[in-house]
């Protein structure tokens, strides 16, 4: 059976189950729209990992901005200038490289507010979330230099404010609260790479993302408990070893957290090669162990959170 075929016959699995396809975006109430499902493969065709959260039809959340991102942003109609606070769960380029492409795009629009930044601290392998923003857009020596007024207060058309998370080791802290939003995150193991999942309240609706772990320190299931939406990395197949397993989760893990986590509904993206073509497995491993609505998702669907 080739891919194609194989993703036509989970279609049709799946169509009888609880997998949930997608909903458009209604422009009501608090949405959150995948702008990338995949990851750094550019052969699935799809953009890497980016997701917004939409509030009554303006963006106000940024999750990641991996490549093809910022395509998809303009496809989804969102505005910079509507923007309230960008979050990076890891400084992978499949999570970060189009953040400067984003930053470019808000010259043609009017935003005069600060746009604040948060993500991990940095190691002898990473830099830390402020010192990658200096990197690309700092005045001085950054290499988008000719941009680095919005890191200076009065300089460019509004101020970019970056800040390193370092929550405890087994916490959760909270980063943001501004205009009926909360933001709070947690450390997750992605190997050597310093990581963060993120939990996303307003309204009366939490939206949690995984980001890239393996699942195994325990911090996903607190910080997902009771969430109307979990955002998960389907980046690994059952029975997956050594660097990938180290890496990311695989669905029996997945299925185990959201069940532990009594999460609302699941959304399954960041899909690689190695997942395409394997829903149907990927399915019944989570639904195993996970009784409530699963969805596979793809660049620019909208999903509506639980509450």
């Amino acid at each position: 059976m080739n891919q194609s075929t194989a993703l036509i016959a989970a279609c049709l699995v799946l169509a009888g189950s609880n997998a949930v396809g997608a909903e458009p975006c209604t422009g009501k109430g608090v949405e959150l729209q995948v702008l990338g499902s995949g990851g750094p493969e550019m052969q699935t065709k799809r953009a890497s990992t980016s997701y917004l959260i939409w509030r009554d039809g303006k963006v106000r959340v940024l999750v990641d901005s991996g490549g093809g991102s910022a395509l998809r942003f303009g496809q989804s109609g969102a505005v910079m200038a509507d923007l309230d606070v960008v979050l990076f769960t890891h400084l992978h380029a499949d999570h970060s490289a189009d953040f400067p492409a984003l930053v470019k795009s808000s010259y043609f629009e009017e935003r005069s507010r600060p746009l604040p930044v948060f993500g991990p601290a940095g190691n002898r392998y990473f830099p830390a979330t402020t010192a990658f923003v200096k990197a690309m857009l700092g005045a001085d020596a950054g290499a988008y230099r000719y941009l680095g007024g919005y890191l200076k207060a009065g300089g460019g058309d509004y101020l970019i404010e970056p800040h390193d998370v370092v929550p405890k080791e087994h916490g959760i802290e909270e980063v943001y609260q501004a205009g009926g939003i909360a933001i709070s995150a947690s450390s997750v193991l992605h190997g050597a790479v310093p990581a963060l999942a993120w939990k996303v309240a307003l309204d009366g609706a939490t939206i949690v993302f995984s980001g890239d772990t393996n699942g195994e320190n325990g911090n996903l299931e607190k910080l997902a408990a009771g969430a109307g939406l979990f955002v998960a990395h389907n980046a690994v197949p059952e029975g997956a070893v050594g660097i990938e397993r180290q890496l990311h989760m695989p669905p029996s893990v997945i299925g185990r957290i959201a069940a532990e986590a009594g999460v609302g509904s699941l959304v399954l993206s960041h899909r690689m090669l190695r997942t395409l073509g394997k829903e149907t497995e990927t399915h019944d491993l989570i639904v195993a162990r996970y009784k409530g609505p699963v969805r596979f998702a793809d660049d620019l669907d909208c999903y509506s959170p639980m509450r």
